[in-house]
């Protein structure tokens, strides 16, 4: 397995500012804002963010449409050669499509003590059972990937608080 050459912290925080700028495409549209870069040779080739609510799928979330985008790229399922940047801690399925994709690096943002199956709840990128891992780099911009999300779930409440008050006064 080849792996890009290590990265410098400068690059890495490139990236994740690109992910970041994907999250607020989702955010922009309504949608939870997690983004997704996928990275081979220094270069971003594939980009995601996510898209549930906009396309009713419960697998449109970005490091999936990311993951699709670089195998179109690539004409390939194997994204050996690939580094994914992504702004919260990958789910159970994400973290599946990921091992299935043979990703051999995966930065992220924020940790998700709810659904985060690569260090929260499971280890799924690390498990000697499964036939890939992958070399996993945690909390990078966690304090912005976090904040995004607080900020964006802070506004659905302030909302919905709204909406009852105004039915209220009906």
């Amino acid at each position: 397995m080849r792996i890009d050459p290590v990265l410098t912290t400068e690059e890495i925080n490139y990236f994740m500012k690109e992910a970041l700028a994907e999250a607020r495409k989702a955010e922009s549209i309504g949608e939870v804002p997690i983004g997704a870069v996928i990275v081979q040779n220094g270069q971003i080739i594939a980009r995601g963010y996510n898209h549930r609510e906009i396309d009713q799928k419960a697998t449109a979330h970005a490091e999936l449409l990311a993951i699709e985008a670089a195998n179109e790229t690539l004409d390939s399922f194997r994204l050996e050669n690939t580094t994914l940047f992504v702004t919260l801690e990958p789910c159970v399925m994400c973290a599946g499509a990921i091992v299935n994709a043979r990703i051999p690096q995966v930065y992220y943002g924020a940790d998700d003590p709810k659904g985060g199956a690569v260090r929260s709840l499971h280890h799924l990128l690390e498990d000697s059972r499964l036939n890939h891992r992958v070399d996993v780099h945690t909390e990078v911009m966690a304090q912005e990937s976090g904040q995004l999300l607080q900020q964006f779930f802070q506004a659905i409440r302030l909302r919905q608080k709204t909406r009852k008050v105004a039915q209220r006064e009906k």
